[in-house]
């Protein structure tokens, strides 16, 4: 009896530690997010802070704007931070998203040469910039993978009435990559580039590219946060990702992001419920 007693007892004892293990284990949420977060540093600054306070991991998935839209939909994730507002709205109002909120800004710029072949240096018109690459037929790389800057840069096309994608192949060029790799392959081939101000400023590959087009209001560039539905997605962690998202809207965590710097230059401008 006393043997049987003591075998209960241990396999009590291992049980409740596999409980209190698979409960450490599982404090965690996944963040889909674009891809600029990521790559200019700004989640290496925020999330050992918030890390450090909750006791939560933060896991993030960087990918395009609308890749992440769609991995959220499909329940791959607790929280959704991206820059295609439109979209994001969308997302919300189909019922994948509990809420969207406003969480920081800064702008997009168009890169190029110091040759500058098309002249747009110093052009604060960004429509008539893009009239004149195309009319140089200057080579002009595009991401052409559905990202926030993606849908930001064939809405501007769309302005200027240029089907920039009907010459899709020629001076205009598709990479289907991320910020990173279409920068690296338009410095490659001396063309120019839209990308955000903040992944700019932190890539390490400019050779002789600089900005040449800036300051155009239609260049703003706003992110939005949204906890994943967990009445459409059971899965979601929805008090773990909601306490992520109450962090980065409070002014804790929109100081934290108006701290982080690279070479001196502030890259986002928090504007949580402005």
């Amino acid at each position: 009896m006393t043997s049987r007693l003591a075998a209960l007892a241990l396999a009590a004892g291992l049980s409740s530690f596999a409980l209190q293990g698979a409960a450490t284990e599982d404090r965690f949420i996944l963040v889909q997010s674009t891809t600029s977060t990521q790559n200019s540093g700004l989640f290496d600054h925020l999330l050992p802070i918030y890390e450090a306070q909750s006791g939560i991991d933060v896991r993030v998935v960087a990918v395009g704007t609308g890749q992440a839209l769609r991995n959220a939909a499909n329940g791959d994730g607790d929280v959704l931070f991206v820059h295609a507002k439109e979209a994001e709205l969308a997302f919300v109002a189909e019922g994948y998203g509990v809420s969207r909120a406003d969480v920081m800004y800064n702008d997009f710029v168009i890169v190029g040469p110091e040759a500058d072949p098309a002249g747009v240096a110093g052009e604060t018109d960004v429509t008539a910039a893009l009239r004149q690459i195309a009319e140089a037929e200057a080579p002009f790389l595009s991401r052409g993978d559905d990202s926030g800057t993606n849908k930001a840069e064939l809405r501007l096309w769309e302005a200027t009435g240029i089907d920039a994608k009907s010459v899709s192949g020629g001076w205009y060029r598709e990479t289907g990559s991320g910020m990173g790799a279409t920068l690296n392959t338009g410095i490659g081939m001396g063309g120019y580039v839209m990308t955000d101000r903040a992944t700019w400023i932190a890539f390490g590959n400019k050779a002789g590219h600089r900005i040449l087009v800036e300051g155009d209001e239609r260049l703003f560039n706003q992110y939005g946060i949204i906890l994943v539905n967990p009445e459409v997605h059971p899965r979601v962690k929805a008090e773990l990702g909601q306490g992520f998202v109450d962090w980065i809207l409070s002014e804790e965590g929109q100081a934290a992001i108006a701290a982080f710097q690279v070479d001196g230059q502030q890259l986002f401008f928090p504007n949580a419920g402005g």
